[in-house]
C-alpha cells in the first residue's frame, strides 16, 4: 500500500440499546445513504478492536469502554462501492470487514462528526436493517435478537 491509500481491511459497529434500538447514521457523502458505524484500519497492524473503539468515538462521540463492545467473530468481503475506489491503492476493488456490537443501556446522544454524517436516528431494529443499502450492516442487524439472547 502507497501512503495515502486506504487499508481495504475495516470494521462495522452495530451500536444497539438492550430493547433492540440501533444507531443509524447518514452518510455526509452520500445523502440517503444510511449505516451503522464503519471505518478502515490507519495501518496493517492495528487491532481490530481498537479500529472499533476509535471510529465509535470519532462518529459518535460514545467512549465504547464504558459499556460492551463485543467481537462478532464475523467477516465479510464485499465489494468497495465504484465512487470509492479512488480511495484505495489501484487494482483494489474488494473490503474485508469485521462486525463488531456496542450494546448501550438505552438510547444516547450522538455527537456527530459532520464531515463523514448528516444526521442520525435511533431505529427499532428491524427498521433499521431495511433503512440501510449495504447487505452487511443489513445482515449484521437481522443478528441482534440472537446476538442479545447469548450475550
Amino acid at each position: 500500500m502507497s501512503p495515502g491509500h486506504k487499508i481495504p481491511r475495516s470494521v462495522l459497529v452495530v451500536i444497539y440499546t438492550a430493547d433492540l434500538q440501533v444507531l443509524m447514521l447518514e452518510r455526509a457523502g452520500w445523502p440517503g445513504f444510511w449505516q451503522s458505524v464503519t471505518g478502515s484500519i490507519d495501518h496493517v497492524h492495528e487491532p481490530l478492536v481498537e479500529t472499533a473503539r476509535r471510529e465509535v468515538l470519532e462518529e459518535t462521540g460514545i467512549d465504547t469502554s464504558l459499556y460492551r463492545l463485543e467481537d462478532w467473530g464475523i467477516e465479510n468481503s464485499f465489494e468497495i462501492f465504484k465512487q470509492y475506489r479512488s480511495r484505495y491503492a489501484e487494482g483494489v476493488t474488494h473490503n474485508l470487514e469485521h462486525i463488531f456490537g456496542l450494546e448501550l443501556p438505552g438510547v444516547l446522544p450522538v455527537r456527530l462528526e459532520p464531515t463523514e454524517h448528516l444526521r442520525y436516528e435511533w431505529l427499532p431494529w428491524k427498521e433499521a436493517a431495511a433503512r440501510t443499502p449495504s447487505w452487511t450492516n443489513r445482515d449484521a442487524i437481522l443478528l441482534l435478537p440472537q446476538k442479545r439472547a447469548h450475550g
